[in-house]
C-alpha cells in the first residue's frame, strides 16, 4: 500500500471541516428556536403581570389565573416558532438586518396575536383579558426585535475578532461581482475575510480592482481551493460564461467549499426581480414597476417633510456652529459650491466652511498628496482645515445646511453622492448613469467606508442605487447612516 500524502487527506480534511460548520450552524439555529420559544412565554407573563399585577388598564372585573392562560401561551407558541420559520428568521442569509429582524418580528406576532384572538372567541372557557392580549402583542414585537439585535449584535462582534470567519474568494469581475466585494468588506459581522478574486480572461489576471486583490485567473481556482485557503466561493460570472459553472460546482463538492450564485441582471433593476420555480425549476421573474411614479412622489414628501423638521431640530445646533466658526476663523461662515444634480443640472450646494479660506488657492500645492483616486481629492489630514472643521467633518455636521437643498428639491435625504462639474467632465457614459437620480446627503458608498472608498468603488455604488432605488433601500440606507456617523470611519 502507498502512503498517504497530506494533499490527498486535504479534501477529506475539508469536508470534515464543512460537516462542523453544518453542524455548528445546527447548534446555533436551534439554540434561537429555544430563545424565541422562551421570550414567546416571557413575553405571556409579562403581560400577565402588568395587567393583573401592576392592574395598568381599565378596571379587573373577573381576576384569571395564570393556569387558565397557560394552554394559550402552548398555542402561542406553537404557532409563532412555524411562522418563524416560514419567515425565514432561521435561515442564515446574509442580507438580514435590523431592520428585517423588527419587521419579521411586527409580522409574525400580528399573525400569531391574531390567531389567538380568533381561537379564544370561538372556544372561550374562561373571561381572558383584552388587555393581557394587547400587551401581549406589543411585548412579542419587542423582545423577539431586542433578541434578534442582541444575536446579531454579538456574532458580528465575534466575527470582527476573527471567531468563526469564512475565507471567501469571489470568482468574476463583473459589476456585480465588484459589489459583493465592496458590501463583504463593509459588512465584517457577515463573518467573512475577503481574500481576492478571480477573473476569466489572463489579460485581466494582474488587474487589482481598488483595495480588492486580484488571484488569478479561474482556471487557477483549483490550486487556491486544492491548498486550504478558501472556504466559500460566490460566483459572480456573466451570463455568457456559465460553461464555467459545472466545473467549480464540482470542484466545491469535492473539497466541502461552500458555494453561492449570483444571477448576472446587474443591469436589470433588482428591485423588480422576484423568484418564481416551475416543477422545483427555478425562475427569475423580472416584474414591470407600474408604481414608479408613485414612489418617487413618496420619496419628494418624505424628503419635504423631513428636511423640513431636521431645520427646526437643528436650528439651536447650526446657531452654535455658526458661532464657533465665526469665532475661529471669521467670515464666511457656510460656503457654496457648484455641484452637479439630477439630469446634470447644476445647484448650489450649501455646508458649513470647515478650510481655511484660501484653501482654494493651496490646493494646486497639495495635489501630490492627494490620498484618492480619479477625479476626487482628499487629504486624510488636509493641512487647509480648521481645527474645528475637523471637528465637524468627523460627524458630517458640516453637511448639515444641506438639508435647505433637500428642501428646494435640489438634494433628495438619499442619493449618490453629488459630484463637481469638473468631475463630471470626465466621466465615461456608464459613470454617467450616476445623474439618473438627484443627489443625496447620505447614500450608499457613505454607509461603506466613505472616504475610505477609491473612486471606482463608490461609482459602482452610486449606478447600482440609480439602477435599483425603492423606498425600502433608502430607510435601510438611513438606519445605517446612524451607525455610520456614530463610528465616524472614514470620515476626513
Amino acid at each position: 500500500m502507498g502512503q498517504t500524502s497530506v494533499a490527498d487527506l486535504q479534501p477529506i480534511l475539508q469536508a470534515r471541516g464543512a460537516h462542523s460548520a453544518a453542524r455548528v450552524q445546527w447548534i446555533v439555529t436551534s439554540g434561537l428556536v429555544l430563545l424565541d420559544a422562551g421570550l414567546v412565554v416571557a413575553a405571556f407573563l409579562l403581560a400577565y403581570w402588568v395587567r393583573y399585577t401592576l392592574q395598568i388598564g381599565p378596571a379587573i372585573k373577573e381576576q384569571v389565573s395564570l393556569g387558565q392562560y397557560e394552554p394559550l401561551i402552548l398555542f402561542l407558541v406553537c404557532v409563532m416558532l412555524p411562522l418563524l420559520l416560514l419567515k425565514g428568521a432561521y435561515a442564515w442569509r446574509l442580507g438580514r438586518e435590523t431592520v428585517d429582524e423588527v419587521v419579521t418580528s411586527f409580522s409574525t406576532a400580528t399573525i400569531a396575536v391574531a390567531s389567538m384572538v380568533v381561537v379564544t372567541s370561538m372556544l372561550q372557557k374562561y373571561g381572558y383579558s383584552r388587555g393581557v392580549t394587547v400587551y401581549v402583542w406589543v411585548l412579542l414585537i419587542v423582545l423577539l426585535s431586542l433578541g434578534r439585535t442582541l444575536y446579531r449584535w454579538g456574532q458580528g462582534r465575534l466575527h470582527r475578532r476573527g471567531v468563526g470567519v469564512q475565507r471567501l474568494v469571489i470568482v468574476g469581475a463583473t459589476d456585480v461581482g465588484k459589489m459583493v466585494m465592496q458590501s463583504v468588506i463593509s459588512r465584517p459581522d457577515l463573518g467573512y475575510a475577503l481574500q481576492g478574486f478571480v477573473v476569466e480572461r489572463a489579460a485581466d489576471a494582474k488587474r487589482d480592482f481598488g483595495r480588492f486583490r486580484s488571484l488569478g485567473t479561474v482556471a487557477q481556482l483549483p490550486d487556491l481551493v486544492g491548498r486550504g485557503g478558501v472556504d466559500q466561493i460566490i460566483v459572480a460570472l456573466p451570463a455568457e460564461s456559465h460553461d464555467e459553472m459545472a466545473p467549480i460546482v464540482g470542484l466545491c463538492e469535492r473539497h466541502g467549499v461552500g458555494l453561492k450564485i449570483v444571477p448576472d441582471l446587474f443591469e436589470t433593476s433588482l428591485g423588480r426581480v422576484n423568484v418564481d420555480q416551475i416543477a422545483g425549476i427555478p425562475l427569475l421573474d423580472v416584474k414591470d414597476r407600474p408604481l414608479r411614479r408613485l414612489e418617487r412622489g413618496a420619496k419628494r414628501l418624505i424628503d419635504m417633510v423631513v428636511a423640513g423638521m431636521g431645520l427646526v431640530v437643528t436650528l439651536p445646533i447650526c446657531a452654535v456652529i455658526a458661532l464657533f466658526i465665526r469665532l475661529e476663523s471669521g467670515s464666511p461662515v457656510f460656503i457654496t459650491q457648484d455641484r452637479v444634480g439630477l439630469g446634470g443640472q447644476v445647484f448650489h450646494c450649501w455646508k458649513f466652511r470647515t478650510m481655511r479660506r484660501n484653501a482654494g488657492e493651496l490646493r494646486s500645492v497639495l495635489e501630490n498628496l492627494n490620498e484618492v483616486d480619479g477625479p476626487l481629492f482628499k487629504i486624510r489630514n488636509d493641512p487647509r482645515c480648521t481645527p474645528l472643521g475637523r471637528r465637524l467633518r468627523r460627524f458630517s455636521l458640516d453637511e448639515l445646511p444641506q438639508l435647505w437643498n433637500v428642501l428646494r428639491g435640489d438634494m433628495s435625504l438619499v442619493g449618490p453622492r453629488p459630484p463637481l462639474p469638473q468631475e463630471v467632465e470626465q466621466y465615461d457614459p456608464r459613470q454617467r448613469r450616476r445623474l439618473l437620480v438627484k443627489p443625496g446627503m447620505t447614500g450608499l458608498w457613505q454607509v461603506s467606508g466613505r472616504s475610505d472608498l477609491h473612486f471606482d468603488e463608490m461609482v459602482m455604488m452610486d449606478v447600482y442605487y440609480a439602477s435599483n432605488w425603492s423606498l425600502a433601500l433608502d430607510a435601510k440606507i438611513l438606519l445605517r447612516t446612524v451607525v455610520a456617523v456614530v463610528r465616524a470611519h472614514g470620515a476626513y
